[in-house]
């Protein structure tokens, strides 16, 4: 080789190698530049967290108050033990111990261990909530001798209403392991952070839950504790505002009794909701403090579904409440105020006869005497004659089927049956029988309690009101109703003659110098009647199983002459059988402490006590009777344990037997047959509603 090749070979090896130098050299100066610029704000986040361990603060829900500001849902302090599963090293020995600080019983014990057994790791067990200052001081002082354990010191849902706001508010609960692995927020891991579960706390969680806050202590790598730094403090979140009467809503909620059943308050001027209640309920503070198997199983196995709100998610046929609605119509169709009909008990139709509630008949009678006396008759000749197609669109117009945009996950809308509907849903054409079914609110039509006040107070309004929950004041003004105001005039005069002339619902009197109030009474059959009963004799209520009785329904507004408030109430399985437990003394009742609070109060206290106390009496005797009969066990949870009251299996069982109850009806209608073979099951007359016994004392169970 040449010395000009050997130094050519030289500097190619010495190019070689430079350029290998400088480029391992701009790796590791491109590196450390990207990671102490680029990666600077992740790198000190290490850091720092390596030097001070943050604890989120659980943000301080917003409350829900009433229309005039009083509470409905607020907050109270709350001293709380928890404990961690992954950090517990000798659970046994830590629960003993926690059993002596807590007063822990048998059955707290055996609900922790099952939740241990079936919780993440990483999400905390609650121990005890709600304890008193020397219970709580008793933990914290021994948390070396408890790892795991967690005492907390926060904020805690308070309902001051109880079970009367249950199913309007619904309740807080933690959050499930589900919801976190989802969302991986870590306030879902915050021990005493809730989160909503069912009613306006679950569908305004975004509103209600404010933002977290974080409490900071610096520590040594071993996380010895060197100092506590700045706390950054919770936001809490924002007031819901209702439509909401708090005072009438518990008085409703009292009123009730011990009746399943629904009531709802309508303000006739704006839409406004002042009360929704349904009876019998839970109390959403055992439910938000952690509620036991024993008392779910209660709730669950109750044949009064306190579970189920009522005024949502039950569906009725309305029975004689859709007269006064159904003359509306017919005024429309051009039917005369003054055209008799000629009521002789019973009609016969092809190869049926179908009855009036009224063995002997009413005579002659006229729309607003028919509508007074709840004559079958007059309503199955007039509606035969115009069709039922004419009556469909004023149902559908007074709010029977709408859908409204209210704040609840679960409703159901019911139907207003036609020709149409009927044609897609059966593929058979509409009948005469459907149309005599359908004239005295029974066959297809069916209903929920809240579509019945939007029907009471358009009825007495004759706007299209909108019904609201929360609080508006821009709400735009209701337009009116399409419909003569004349035939309006001539329905509420009728309904006024139904408690103030002699008619049907008489015992609604109202007691106020100077307020009347305008009703109409109504009765839904919900079992199957044989031709072999209907020829013995039909059976009455108070002969029949509780869940076999007829409803009970009232609609209702007042004053009369310049309607203000309007109101529904419907009482499962009440079949009339007690006086001052019926809708009319019920609504009269309603409607009096709008008036005269008062006198409302006073004639609750009269009778309250015959029905075992007040609900929170009632329903502590009815746990304790039930715990007293039932031994507790061992509970299995469920694998969702994040199923809301309102839609527990208890309350699918219950939906399941009310679409079943209305598939027989229609299985009898579609046979010839039907309520109407028997007639809407109405009191004949007040003086038999006066027959009934004024009370019974607590409702036995059957």
């Amino acid at each position: 080789m040449t010395e000009a090749a050997q130094s050519y070979s030289f500097s190619r090896r010495a190019w070689l190698l430079g350029a290998g130098q400088f480029g391992l050299g701009s790796i590791l100066i491109g590196r450390m530049g990207y990671l102490a610029i680029a990666q600077n704000e992740h790198y000190n986040l290490l850091a720092e967290s390596n030097r001070v361990s943050m604890t989120m603060i659980p943000p301080r829900r917003g409350w829900i108050v009433d229309r005039n500001g009083q509470p409905i849902a607020s907050n109270r302090t709350d001293f709380r033990v928890d404990v961690i599963p992954d950090r517990l090293e000798d659970p046994e020995r830590v629960l003993a111990q926690l059993r002596g600080l807590l007063s822990l019983t048998d059955e707290d014990l055996a609900q922790i261990r099952a939740e241990l057994e079936h919780s993440p790791g990483f999400r905390p067990v609650e121990i005890a909530e709600n304890i008193d200052w020397d219970r709580f001081a008793a933990v914290q002082v021994r948390q070396p001798e408890l790892p795991g354990v967690a005492p907390t010191r926060g904020f805690a849902r308070h309902y001051p209403g109880g079970a009367a706001v249950a199913h309007l508010i619904g309740y807080v609960g933690a959050a499930t392991a589900e919801q976190y692995k989802k969302t991986r927020d870590p306030l879902y891991v915050t021990p005493g952070f809730k989160l909503g579960k069912d009613g306006l706390e679950k569908t305004m969680e975004p509103l209600l839950r404010g933002t977290a806050g974080a409490r900071r202590v610096e520590v040594t790598a071993r996380g010895k504790l060197v100092k506590e730094l700045a706390t950054r403090p919770d936001l809490p979140g924002r007031t819901l505002r209702l439509t909401i009467d708090a005072g009438l809503q518990e008085y409703a909620a009292r009123r009730l009794g011990t009746n399943s059943g629904s009531a709802v308050v309508f303000d006739c001027q704006t839409g406004e909701m002042l009360a929704m209640v349904s009876m019998p309920a839970y109390d959403p503070n055992t439910f938000s403090e952690g509620i036991s198997q024993l008392e779910w199983k209660m709730l669950s196995e109750d044949d009064h579904v306190p579970l189920m709100n009522k005024v949502t998610q039950g569906l009725y046929p309305p029975g004689s409440t859709v007269k006064p609605m159904n003359g509306l119509a017919l005024l429309a169709a051009g039917v005369g105020a003054d055209e008799r009909v000629f009521c002789s008990g019973a009609m016969r139709v092809g190869n049926g006869v179908f009855h009036c509630h009224k063995r002997g008949g009413h005579g002659p009678l006229d729309l607003k005497n028919a509508i007074m006396q709840s004559c079958d008759i007059y309503f199955y000749e007039m509606v035969r004659r115009v069709g039922y197609d004419r009556i469909a669109p004023i149902a559908r117009e007074l709010g029977l089927g709408q859908k409204f945009e209210l704040p609840f996950s679960t409703q159901r809308y019911g139907t207003v049956p036609d020709s149409a509907w009927k044609q897609r849903k059966y593929k058979t054409d509409w009948k005469v029988a459907d149309s005599l079914n359908a004239s005295i609110g029974q066959g297809y039509v069916l209903s929920n309690p809240l579509q019945l006040a939007v029907m009471a107070s358009r009825l007495a309004s004759g706007r299209r009101l909108v019904p609201t929950l929360i609080r508006d004041p821009f709400k735009p003004h209701a337009e009116p109703l399409p419909i003569d105001p004349e035939h309006f005039r001539l329905i509420r005069e009728a309904m006024n003659g139904v408690v103030n002339g002699g008619g049907t619902g008489g015992a609604a009197r109202m007691l106020v110098p100077g307020v009347a109030i305008a009703a109409k009474t109504g009765t839904a059959q919900v079992r199957r009647i044989t031709m072999a009963e209907r020829r013995s004799g039909v059976l009455k209520n108070g002969q029949l199983p509780f869940k076999l009785r007829d409803h009970a329904l009232f609609v209702c507004f007042a004053p009369y002459d310049n309607p203000r408030y309007a109101a529904a109430i419907v009482l499962e399985h009440n079949g009339h059988t007690v006086r001052n437990l019926d809708t009319p003394m019920i609504g009269r009742d309603i409607m009096t402490y709008l008036f005269d609070r008062d006198r409302a109060l006073k004639s609750l206290a009269e009778v309250e006590p015959t029905w075992g106390g007040d609900i929170t009496t009632r329903l502590a005797t009815q746990r304790a009777a039930y715990r007293a009969a039932h031994t507790p066990v061992v509970p299995v949870l469920p694998d969702d344990d994040d199923v809301p009251a309102s839609a527990s299996p208890a309350v699918a069982a219950a939906t399941d037997a009310s679409n079943a109850s209305a598939e027989a009806t229609a299985r009898d209608v579609a046979a010839g047959g039907g309520p109407a073979r028997t007639g809407s099951p109405e009191p004949e007359t007040e003086g038999e509603r006066r027959s009934a016994p004024l009370d019974r004392g607590v409702d036995p169970q059957p």
